[in-house]
């Protein structure tokens, strides 16, 4: 009994010096980027813009879940940002013809795994890069949220929409245990599953993956579910603030999605990636966020800013990259 526990303890030890080698330096920075903003802006701490950058860090998190499952993979999924508006739009819409929000909200997280699917075969089966299928889904999806709303937002006084991000449960919000749920069933899929393993794989070097005997076209297409159903519940989110789905809702959230699975140390090139990782990369992107709005910095610098953040993070990454190889 005394050998199993301390097999135990020495297994929960080496995962905490895992994690600190591997999330030790965005740590650091993110409690500098606390530490500073608490002293720059006085309203940072508050209970009101605490509530924002809540808000935008749930949204931006499962977003990062999303691409970090696709990049790991190998591959990149620009169209989750559109699945935030179609998804808003067709929840309201199921809502306002009499469905039960649980239906609803069923239904249109199945619609995303289902264009998921469509979009991974046609990659899988295509050989078209990722880039290019998922650019041209991203104005179709996109267009068909307009088409489907006229281009005007469709809003809905269903109590469960409103409360799937205001309600709490024992003081924690609705939100934050549903991070936590997909953050677990992701962890289980990547570290305990060998689809998970297949997925490391199929990025890590897809040519010895394929000879190995593992299916990469089918690993691909699972994988585009899973992002684009996850993106629908971000989407479920953003509408629930609003109480109504907007067809212009999540334009450019792909480009904070990279951000955050990067800075969490997710390879863009594939074959490496962790939960946890991406957790703190997403609220290390909302804090930027959060806290360059707080200091009024113009909107064109806060694009720019993120824009060379993505650019050193990919820069760092491809150096870690080749000299480990």
């Amino acid at each position: 009994m005394k050998s199993t526990k301390t097999k135990n303890e020495n297994r929960l030890t080496i995962m905490l010096k895992d994690f600190i080698k591997t999330n030790g330096g965005i740590l650091i920075a993110l409690a500098a980027m606390f530490l500073f903003l608490s002293f720059a802006n006085q309203y940072f701490f508050t209970s009101n813009n605490m509530a924002n950058l809540f808000n935008y860090f749930t949204t931006n998190c499962v977003l990062a879940m999303c691409m970090m499952c696709v990049l790991i993979t190998g591959e990149i999924d620009l169209s989750i940002s559109s699945f935030v508006a179609l998804s808003g739009i067709v929840l309201c819409v199921f809502l306002n013809r009499g469905m039960s929000f649980g239906i609803s909200l069923l239904l249109t997280i199945l619609i995303g795994a289902l264009v998921g699917i469509l979009t991974g075969t046609v990659i899988a089966f295509s050989g078209m890069p990722s880039f290019i299928v998922t650019l041209a889904m991203q104005g179709v999806i996109r267009g068909s949220a307009y088409i489907i709303s006229a281009g005007e937002r469709i809003s809905s006084a269903d109590e469960w929409l409103f409360n799937l991000t205001s309600k709490r449960y024992v003081g924690v919000p609705l939100p934050t245990i549903i991070i936590l749920v997909i953050a677990v069933l992701l962890g289980l899929l990547l570290y305990r599953t060998s689809f998970g393993k297949h997925m490391y794989a199929a990025g890590g070097n897809r040519e010895a993956a394929i000879y190995s005997g593992i299916n990469v076209k089918k690993i691909v297409i699972v994988t585009f579910a899973i992002s684009c159903a996850l993106a629908c519940l971000a989407g479920s989110f953003v509408a629930s603030r609003v109480t109504s789905g907007q067809p212009s809702a999540g334009a450019g959230y792909e480009g904070d999605a990279v951000a955050a699975a990067v800075l969490g140390g997710t390879a863009f090139t594939g074959g490496r990636g962790t939960v946890s990782g991406v957790i703190i990369g997403a609220l290390v992107i909302g804090t930027l966020t959060n806290g360059m709005n707080l200091l009024e910095i113009n909107a064109y610098w806060q694009q720019i800013c993120k824009g060379l953040i993505i650019m050193l993070a990919v820069m760092i990454d491809t150096v870690k990259q080749r000299r480990s190889n």
